[in-house]
């Protein structure tokens, strides 16, 4: 069933969410997340799928979001009730300006935030949504008796029970030292008391939190025996779901460019994001999302090769590799970059473009962790364009290939379910996705900095079945 679908049946929103009067403050009803569920189980049921079958399941939900149970909520979570708290913040939101710089400041500033919990601190980040809860509601707060994020909430609704928060989600909360794998004490203490007891213990992200709860399994036939695996991020969930490996590197082009790095020995900074990796517990995973990507391309296109992408692709195939020098990193307008030359050629200006695109992303990747070179995944949009990876193959110098996997956060889940069921590698259970389209290039060594950055996508939340 589409997600559009859904949405005609629950509580009036704005795809999914309430924009407040002051613009900055975004929301989710969470009675909407429980009729979603409930929504999706009975059509799955009404459609004849067999529930008998499921041995485990799994599930990612959008990052950062949170959840605030009410005391003894956890006594009636079997019949599906939501709790204090009607509207729960989400990924959106930006309000939280003011605890953020609270946050840096209370922790030794923003670089060591990110030393300790992978990210500076980000108004969407979990940690400061419910600083600011805490400070404008503290009322709520006091009768708060468990946080959740999304990924552990629609778990909990599935165990029946206050589910546990992974390592991996758990990184983007601005609360969780990724390296102990414990919460941070300096940060519990710079965001609100008695934090740590309203989060509870952390667990790995393919640990079994117990079986599914009785009313799952009276209403929709489930097995008494299916077991719930640790719900995860959607991020993570893709990185799963794309089924990277160490030393790989997936580039989705899409109107925002993204980055996904697996990685061994992370080095934090002030720009991206480093996450506990979904699947393999002693790495890491690397996050860093564009916003000058397709939008900006397309713009060049229309400005340089005449609107024509075949243009475009020919200007790729015939400038050289480093374009003379000329490099440019374009947001609204070509900017200097690193020896840039104003008023230079059309062709000059596509190459410029793209070259300078892929080198900051590598730039980026490599202030991350990024070191072995194996191969590079290209998803979205403009990965069908076989000129424009040609130069990301150049500029990485690693063989592209194309994947095709839809929903990978959602495919990340049932990964992530049989790894919990069978105790084994996610890496080992399947093939993955299809590789398709190999690109060799060479690399021509040239240096760039750049600023044009922004952070974060985030998809609705899904569980996953693993059926035998």
């Amino acid at each position: 069933m589409k997600l559009t679908s859904i949405f005609s049946y629950l509580p009036r929103t704005q795809g999914g969410v309430h924009i407040h009067a002051d613009s900055l403050t975004v929301t989710s009803p969470v009675l909407m997340w429980v009729k979603a569920l409930d929504l999706i189980l009975g059509k799955m049921k009404n459609a004849g799928f067999d529930f008998s079958r499921v041995k485990a399941l799994s599930g990612s939900g959008q990052q950062h979001g949170s959840v605030y149970w009410r005391k003894g909520t956890n006594q009636v979570l079997r019949d599906l009730h939501p709790g204090k708290m009607s509207d729960s913040p989400v990924w959106m939101d930006s309000s939280t300006t003011e605890q953020c710089q609270y946050l840096e400041t209370a922790v030794g500033g923003a670089q060591r935030v990110a030393d300790i919990t992978g990210s500076r601190a980000y108004e969407r980040f979990t940690g400061n949504q419910i600083a600011k809860i805490y400070k404008a509601q503290p009322e709520k707060y006091e009768d708060t008796e468990r946080i959740s994020l999304v990924s552990s909430f629609a778990a909990s609704l599935f165990l029946g029970s206050y589910a546990a928060i992974d390592y991996s989600d758990g990184s983007g909360m601005n609360l969780m030292d990724i390296f102990s794998k414990q919460w941070a004490d300096s940060c519990l203490e710079a965001t609100a008391p008695h934090l740590e007891e309203r989060l509870g213990a952390l667990v790995h992200s393919s640990a079994v939190l117990g079986l599914l709860s009785p009313y799952h399994v009276t209403r929709y036939g489930f097995p008494e025996d299916c077991k719930v695996v640790a719900f995860t991020g959607d991020n993570p969930g893709s990185l799963a779901g794309m089924r990277l490996q160490e030393g790989d590197i997936a580039v989705s082009l899409g109107t925002s460019d993204t980055v996904f790095l697996w990685i061994k020995e992370p080095r934090p900074t002030v720009e991206g994001h480093i996450f506990c990796n979904p699947v393999d517990r002693p790495s890491y995973m690397a996050l860093i999302c564009y916003k000058n990507g397709s939008l900006t391309r397309e713009r060049i296109r229309n400005k340089c090769a005449g609107g024509s992408w075949e243009v475009f692709s020919s200007v790729l195939r015939t400038t050289p590799i480093g374009n003379d020098g000329n490099i440019g990193d374009d947001v609204k307008h070509a900017v200097s970059i690193s020896r840039f030359v104003a008023g230079f050629s059309a062709q000059g200006e596509i190459r410029a473009l793209v070259e300078g695109q892929f080198l900051a992303k590598r730039v980026h990747a490599e202030k991350l962790g990024y070191k072995i070179r194996t191969r590079v995944l290209a998803t979205g949009g403009a990965s069908s364009n076989k000129d424009i990876l040609q130069v990301l193959s150049d500029v990485f110098d690693a063989p592209v290939y194309t994947i095709d996997v839809a929903n990978s956060a959602c495919l990340g889940c049932g990964y992530r379910a049989l790894q919990g069921e069978t105790k084994d590698c996610a890496c080992s259970i399947s093939p993955g996705p299809e590789l398709k389209n190999p690109v060799i290039g060479t690399l021509v060594e040239i240096h760039i900095q750049s600023d044009s950055y922004c952070y974060s996508i985030s998809f609705p939340a899904y569980f996953v079945p693993v059926v035998y």
